[in-house]
């Protein structure tokens, strides 16, 4: 039975993911829907970029993975179905394809949109629904939709460099508040070259050392480690870093006006090497 993964940024406070899913099991009743999260923010792209990417590289080759986040960025005119790795992602055409995959993907087709319909979530939802059949059934990806429109690309959120210190963003806050920082261990380790380190944020509070599990500190106290996506992290052993410290996930919208308010010290962290 095909995998299905479904991200978005609904909510679930009504019928659309319900809805959703109706309309996947209508088209192919075979589909073995997985949930990741229907808790993404708005207009969020590096979050969903990096819930997705390290979710789905995690699903075995062959499986089928619709996003449905900022689906209405602009009126589509089209969707995009990508193949990547084995992988069969759909989504819009908002760029966030290219964040997800930090490349231009291997293969990209856009699904055409009857100009006749009405174009909500439920609509495209049948259309990815029609599109991962066909491909389970194994029509080529080239077969199913235009292969020479130009998608749009947004950069992966990368963190910045200097000689002696690297800065990155936070792009998600997890359940326990804990932070999650665009810095992953191997930037880390590229930059650092084997020196002496010290993680600064909100201006003030530094960590010297990177553990490997929360149980390395006292409880209450802060640390730094790489999750198990290789991220780094600030967290607080039995308590939530992000509403004690008062650190805020990054935000392309809040990015315009963030010197003005200074909320740039609450949502970037910084590593000193020395």
């Amino acid at each position: 039975m095909p995998l299905l993964t479904l991200t978005s940024d609904i909510g679930q406070q009504d019928f659309l993911v319900g809805a959703i899913k109706g309309q996947l099991l209508q088209t192919n009743n075979e589909f073995t829907i997985v949930d990741i999260t229907h808790h993404l923010s708005p207009f969020n792209y590096p979050q969903a970029a990096y819930v997705c990417r390290n979710a789905i590289k995690n699903f075995p080759a062959g499986s089928f993975h619709l996003v449905l986040v900022n689906l209405f960025d602009a009126k589509p005119e089209h969707m995009l179905l990508a193949e990547h790795n084995g992988h069969f992602i759909g989504c819009a055409d908002n760029g966030l394809l290219t964040m997800i995959l930090e490349e231009v993907p291997q293969k990209v087709v856009a699904l055409a949109l009857d100009k006749t319909e009405q174009k909500n979530t439920i609509y495209c939802t049948r259309i990815f629904a029609q599109a991962f059949t066909q491909l389970q059934l194994g029509q080529g990806l080239e077969e199913m939709g235009d292969s020479s429109i130009p998608i749009q690309v947004k950069n992966p959120l990368k963190p910045m460099l200097g000689n002696n210190w690297i800065e990155g963003q936070i792009i998600f806050i997890d359940n326990f508040e804990n932070v999650i920082v665009n810095i992953t261990k191997e930037d880390f380790e590229e930059q650092r070259k084997g020196r002496s380190f010290k993680i600064v944020f909100k201006r003030d509070e530094v960590i010297d050392k990177v553990s490997e599990t929360y149980a390395d500190v006292s409880e209450g106290e802060k640390l730094a480690l790489f999750n198990s996506a290789g991220y780094l992290e600030i967290a607080i052993n039995k308590g939530n870093a992000a509403g004690l410290f008062g650190l805020q996930g990054y935000s392309e919208k809040q990015q315009q006006h963030q010197y003005m308010s200074n909320r740039i010290f609450y949502q970037t962290v910084k590593v000193y090497f020395e």
